[in-house]
């Protein structure tokens, strides 16, 4: 204040009119540059709050856990699985908070995969290379594991005009908080990919005979109007990629066979991404009368107790499905894989087929993402490096951006680094060389704080015998390997998972850092 007054006073003497105007926190103004109203430059896109949200059940939910055929009461259930405790208690209310930052935000950021743009909305992120490279291998992932399932892969639009009656009631009864423009339609930003594979089928001409059906999209992007508090690095974000799969069924035993297809899916890439999952069976409680036996057995497929909720009624488009979260380090559920039975959206959007009798039938829908958002799939294998004590933290090697570098002692032995690098490469793995004037200690140290699978030292020795001493981050071990030893080493690890190419600089030292 005393300020102002001094350039008060000093502009006076300069013969100057100057007042004073009282301005403070009650006072407020907008600056706003606007185009022309009928312009495509004066699009914008907002997030809006649906206005109303659906009422709590007044019947709670019933819980059990399934095992072996038999349930039991959670509350007194002896957990052999620390996990599906902690995961019972969160869906109980009586478990982990969801405030603090999990360990996963530090490591995507530690390791180069992404960090948060400051310069965007919450809830977006950008990606560097070895992140891309990771995003990109598991989208590959699903889409050869989906097209083996028969599925066909589409492509849709991101907006949706909910002036369409089928596409605002699915909308509403999804029940999250979308993003809406600001345009003289009432478009949103899709939170999936059903309103775009439901226009497909719907507008196709289908028979008994072309049933189960099944369609796949890998969204890029996906988008959820979270809360701004709940957003927190991969877990739960506003623009997320989600690989999603439909399967158009003629009736409930087809859509019940396939339901367990897919959840063998969704099993299996557990097992692929070395991640555990438990699981939760939600059914109404018609569906569960009516099917018990059937939930049990595919209860049985899982190999494993899961949780069980019977809800008094349908609010959703689906009257049974099943979750899969994992559980990050500080014991809250990371929701992963989901297959969901959708008895609603077959007549909401006139999807039809001709059955035997030439009859023209709706189809009953299955909901399957096999491994979840690509986004919550990093988050889950970084949350368990992090729970993993007395592992040395690593990403599955097919995951791995760097799967072998060579670290050459010295400048005289780059040639051979490099040499080797080519045969190595040459067999579709991923191999870099640390061609920088560091010493080899460094150099090592450099390699297993980045997670390299396979790090192999260049000297003297291993140039006159072609045999390497590599260090081997699964086990801790050193093992004498010679070229082709290590190459059926990675080839053994990464059968069957998809390859692409390394997105960096060979060499370490010409390489950028992103931090």
């Amino acid at each position: 204040v005393q300020i102002l007054k001094d350039a008060e006073d000093a502009l006076k003497e300069e013969g100057l009119d100057v007042f004073r105007v009282p301005f403070g926190w009650y006072k407020a103004f907008e600056i706003s540059c606007k185009g022309h109203p009928l312009s495509e430059l004066s699009r914008t896109i907002t997030a809006e709050v649906e206005e109303e949200e659906e009422k709590e059940e007044k019947k709670p939910s019933t819980w059990l856990i399934f095992k072996d055929g038999e349930t039991f009461d959670p509350k007194e259930y002896n957990y052999e699985s620390e996990d599906l405790k902690k995961l019972v208690a969160y869906e109980l209310g009586e478990g982990a908070s969801d405030e603090g930052e999990p360990p996963h935000v530090k490591i995507m950021r530690e390791k180069e995969l992404c960090d948060y743009e400051l310069a965007s909305d919450i809830g977006n992120l950008k990606w560097y290379p070895k992140g891309r490279l990771v995003r990109d291998l598991l989208a590959d992932y699903v889409y050869n594991f989906v097209v083996d399932l028969g599925a066909m892969p589409i492509e849709t639009p991101i907006f949706y005009d909910l002036a369409n009656d089928a596409i605002r009631e699915h909308a509403a009864k999804f029940g999250e908080r979308q993003y809406k423009t600001a345009t003289k339609k009432d478009l949103m930003l899709r939170f999936a990919c059903c309103f775009g594979a439901f226009r497909v089928l719907g507008g196709s001409f289908l028979t008994w005979k072309n049933l189960p059906a099944k369609v796949y999209e890998l969204s890029t992007y996906s988008f959820r109007f979270e809360k701004r508090g709940e957003v927190v690095g991969l877990k739960r974000l506003r623009a997320f990629t989600m690989p999603d799969m439909h399967s158009f069924c003629a009736d409930m035993p087809q859509a019940l066979e396939e339901f367990d297809a897919q959840v063998d899916m969704c099993v299996q890439t557990g097992v692929d991404l070395d991640v555990n999952y438990e699981a939760i069976f939600r059914a109404t409680e018609d569906f569960y009368e009516e099917h018990k036996d059937w939930m049990e057995a595919t209860a049985k497929r899982i190999g494993k107790p899961l949780l069980l909720e019977i809800l008094p009624e349908r609010k959703h488009y689906w009257s049974c499905k099943i979750d899969f979260a994992a559980i990050d380090y500080l014991g809250r559920p990371i929701e992963n894989p989901t297959v969901q039975i959708d008895v609603e959206s077959g007549r909401r959007f006139g999807i039809e087929y001709v059955d035997e009798n030439e009859d023209p039938q709706n189809p009953i829908i299955l909901h399957c993402s096999p491994t979840g958002s690509v986004e919550r799939v990093i988050c889950s294998l970084l949350e368990n490096t992090a729970k993993e004590d007395g592992k040395a933290p690593m990403l599955p090697i097919w995951l791995s951006p760097s799967q072998v570098r060579i670290l050459p002692i010295g400048e005289k032995h780059l040639d051979y680094a490099n040499e080797l690098a080519d045969k190595i490469a040459a067999e579709n793995i991923r191999v870099d060389v640390d061609n920088s004037d560091d010493r080899v200690g460094k150099k090592i140290r450099n390699a297993s704080k980045e997670w390299i699978p396979y790090i192999v030292v260049i000297g003297d020795k291993e140039v006159e015998t072609d045999n390497y001493n590599v260090t081997v981050r699964k086990t801790g071990e050193k093992v004498d390997m010679t070229a082709d030893e290590l190459i059926a080493a990675v080839k053994e690890e990464t059968e069957g998972m998809p390859f692409r190419r390394l997105p960096l600089p060979r060499n370490v030292a010409e390489r950028i850092n992103f931090k």
